[in-house]
C-alpha cells in the first residue's frame, strides 16, 4: 500500500500536478462558495469561456497570455453587470449572451489572427504538463486571493447575502463586487492549466455545492469544500496515473460522485434520507394515533 502511494511521487511531473491540484482544490472551493450562496454558479462558466479572446490577442501580440485572460474575464463580468442593470434582461440571460458572444469572438480571433494557441490544451487542460513556474504562479494567486478573503470576510458575507443593506450601511459595494469578480477570474486562470475551461466550472461549484448540502455556515462550507477539492484532486491524479485516464476528467468525475452521494445521503438535505425521515415521522404519528383512547364511549 505504501509503495502504491509513494511510486507516483518519484516523478517530478506528478509532484507538480498533485501540488497544483491541491492548491486549486482549496482555492476553487473557497471562491465557489460565494458563487453558490449568490446563486450565480453559471458565472464561473461564463468567465471560463470569456477568457478566450484575451488569450488569443495576448498570444498574438506576445503578451503574457494569463494577463490577457484576466483582462478578458474581468471585462465579461462587467458586461454581464451592465446588461443586468441597464435593461430588463435577467442575469441568467445576460450570462448566456456574454458566454456565447465571447466564446464566438475568441474562436474568430484565433482563426483570423492565425494563432498557434493550443486550443485543445486550453479547453481540456494538461495538468501533467505543469511546470515549476506554473506551480509558483498558482501558489501566488492562491495566497493573494485567500488572504483577501480572510481580510474582507465579514464584508463579503454581508455583500453576498444582502447587497442592498450593505450599500445602505456605506460599504463600497462596487469595490467588493470588483474584488470578488477578480478573485473568480484569477481562480479560473489558475485552474485552466489543470482541467481546462470546459471542466473548470465543476471545480468551482462541485466541492462547494457538496459542502452546501452538509453544513449550514459559510466558513464551514468553505473548509469542507476545500477538503473535498483536495481529496478529488489527489485521488484523480492517482487514478489517472494507475488507470491511464485523463487527469482532469478523473478529478471532475470524483467531484461529481461526491456531490451525488451528498445529494442522496446528506443527513438534512439528502433525497433518500429525507424520505426515510418522512416515512419514520408518518409511522410515529400513525402509531401515536392508534394508541389514543376512543373518546366516543366516554
Amino acid at each position: 500500500m505504501l509503495t502504491w502511494l509513494i511510486e507516483p511521487l518519484g516523478f517530478e511531473f506528478m509532484r507538480n500536478a498533485i501540488a497544483i491540484g491541491v492548491l486549486i482544490g482549496i482555492l476553487s472551493a473557497v471562491i465557489g462558495s460565494y458563487l453558490i450562496v449568490q446563486h450565480m454558479g453559471l458565472l464561473g462558466d461564463v468567465v471560463a469561456h470569456a477568457v478566450l479572446p484575451g488569450l488569443a490577442i495576448a498570444f498574438y501580440i506576445g503578451m503574457d497570455i494569463f494577463l490577457g485572460a484576466f483582462i478578458a474575464g474581468t471585462i465579461s463580468t462587467f458586461v454581464v453587470a451592465w446588461i443586468q442593470t441597464h435593461s430588463k434582461i435577467k442575469v441568467d440571460t445576460a450570462m448566456a449572451l456574454v458566454f456565447s458572444g465571447f466564446l464566438a469572438l475568441g474562436v474568430m480571433l484565433i482563426t483570423t489572427l492565425k494563432s498557434k494557441l493550443d486550443l485543445h490544451s486550453f479547453l481540456f487542460g494538461d495538468i501533467l504538463g505543469v511546470t515549476t513556474a506554473d506551480l509558483w504562479r498558482t501558489l501566488i494567486i492562491a495566497i493573494a486571493v485567500l488572504a483577501c478573503v480572510i481580510i474582507f470576510y465579514r464584508e463579503l458575507i454581508f455583500y453576498c447575502f444582502d447587497p442592498l443593506a450593505s450599500k445602505a450601511m456605506g460599504l463600497p459595494v462596487h469595490f467588493i463586487h470588483f474584488g470578488l469578480m477578480a478573485g473568480i477570474t484569477l481562480t479560473i486562470i489558475a485552474s485552466m492549466q489543470s482541467v481546462g475551461v470546459v471542466l473548470v466550472v465543476s471545480l468551482l461549484t462541485g466541492p462547494a455545492a457538496t459542502a452546501y448540502l452538509l453544513v449550514k455556515e459559510l466558513h464551514l462550507m468553505m473548509a469542507l469544500g476545500a477538503l473535498f477539492g483536495v481529496i478529488a484532486s489527489v485521488s484523480g491524479m492517482y487514478i489517472s496515473y494507475y488507470q491511464n485516464v485523463p487527469s482532469g476528467s478523473a478529478i471532475v468525475l470524483i467531484i461529481s460522485g461526491m456531490f451525488l452521494f451528498a445529494l442522496l445521503f446528506s443527513p438534512s438535505q439528502g433525497i433518500l434520507t429525507k424520505k426515510a425521515i418522512s416515512s419514520r415521522v408518518k409511522n410515529l404519528v400513525r402509531n401515536s394515533s392508534a394508541r389514543k383512547p376512543d373518546k366516543t364511549f366516554l
